[in-house]
C-alpha cells in the first residue's frame, strides 16, 4: 500500500505543470473582475489555440490589435492584476487658488453679516484689509462651509433650482458633419512670472476652425465676448456650443447664446 502510494505521488510529481490553468485558478483567488478575466482568456488563447498567432486572437475574440497589445504588454503572469484598468483620472488636478488666510478673513466677515451678498463682502474685505478680492473666492467660501442664514431652507432651494434646470447633454445631439455645427469651447489659464492670463479657445469640430483669444479674467462676460467674436468669425453659422460648464459659460454666455439662438450642450 505504501509502495502504491509512493508511486503516485512520483507519477503526480512527473505530470507536466500546466500554468494556464493555474493561472485560472489565481485568478479565481484574486478574485479579478470580469474584464480582468476575460484578459486572462486573451493571453491564453494567444499562447494555445492561436499558437501566439495575434490577428487570429484579436479575430477570434472581435478586438482590435491594438487593445490586445495594449494588454499583452501590460500583462505579468506573476500579478494577474496587472489586467485590471486602471484608472484615467489625471494624478495632478488644479487647485483652488485661495489661500488659507483669505478663507479665514472671508469665514469672519461672512458670519458678522450673514445676510451679505458676496459683492459687499467683496467691498468690505477690500476697506479692512486693503487688499482685492475676486468675487468667486467668496462664493467659494460660502458654499465649502455653508455659511448661509438657514442651511437647510437654502438646500432645498437649491436642489428645487437643480431640478428645474434642464442641461442638454453632448450624447442627445446627433451631429451633423458641416462646419459651424458643432463649436467646443474651453478655457485655459497661463503663468508667465507675476502675470496670469486667461486663454479661451474655440475649435470647430468638423470644419477644424480654431480661435483663441487672451483675457485678464475669467468671467461670464469675457465668455459672452469670445462667443461674439467666434460668431463673427463663422458669419453667423454656429449652431450648437459645447462646454464643461464652467462658471464662465454662465449668466452673461447664456444670454448671448439665447441673443444668438445658440443651443449649448
Amino acid at each position: 500500500m505504501v509502495f502504491e502510494q509512493y508511486w503516485a505521488a512520483r507519477k503526480k510529481l512527473a505530470e507536466p505543470f500546466d500554468k494556464h490553468a493555474n493561472w485560472r485558478k489565481q485568478a479565481k483567488l484574486l478574485k479579478l473582475s470580469k474584464a480582468a478575466t476575460q484578459r486572462l482568456e486573451w493571453v491564453i488563447f494567444y499562447e494555445t489555440k492561436a499558437s501566439k498567432n495575434a490577428s487570429l486572437c484579436c479575430r477570434h475574440f472581435g478586438i482590435p490589435a491594438k487593445t490586445f497589445y495594449k494588454w499583452k504588454n501590460r500583462f505579468d503572469e506573476k500579478n494577474l492584476r496587472t489586467l485590471e484598468g486602471q484608472s484615467t483620472a489625471p494624478k495632478h488636478t488644479r487647485q483652488k487658488e485661495i489661500t488659507r488666510t483669505e478663507e479665514s478673513r472671508i469665514v469672519s466677515l461672512r458670519k458678522d453679516h450673514m445676510v451679505w451678498g458676496k459683492l459687499k463682502l467683496q467691498v468690505l474685505y477690500l476697506r479692512i484689509y486693503g487688499e482685492t478680492i475676486s468675487s468667486w473666492k467668496i462664493q467659494y467660501t460660502i458654499v465649502k462651509y455653508k455659511l448661509y442664514p438657514n442651511p437647510v431652507k437654502n438646500e432645498k432651494v437649491k436642489q428645487k433650482r437643480k431640478r428645474n434646470e434642464t442641461k442638454k447633454r453632448i450624447t442627445e445631439l446627433r451631429k451633423q458633419p458641416f462646419p459651424g455645427f458643432l463649436i467646443a469651447l474651453d478655457a485655459m489659464v497661463l503663468h508667465r512670472g507675476s502675470l496670469k492670463r486667461y486663454i479661451l479657445t474655440a475649435i470647430d469640430t468638423f470644419g477644424k476652425i480654431a480661435f483663441a483669444r487672451m483675457y485678464t479674467n475669467k468671467s461670464s462676460r469675457t465668455a459672452a465676448d469670445f462667443l461674439s467674436r467666434m460668431f463673427y468669425l463663422l458669419d453667423g453659422s454656429f449652431l450648437n456650443a459645447l462646454h464643461d460648464n464652467g462658471s464662465e459659460f454662465h449668466k452673461e454666455f447664456i444670454e448671448a447664446c439665447r441673443r444668438l439662438g445658440i443651443e449649448q450642450y
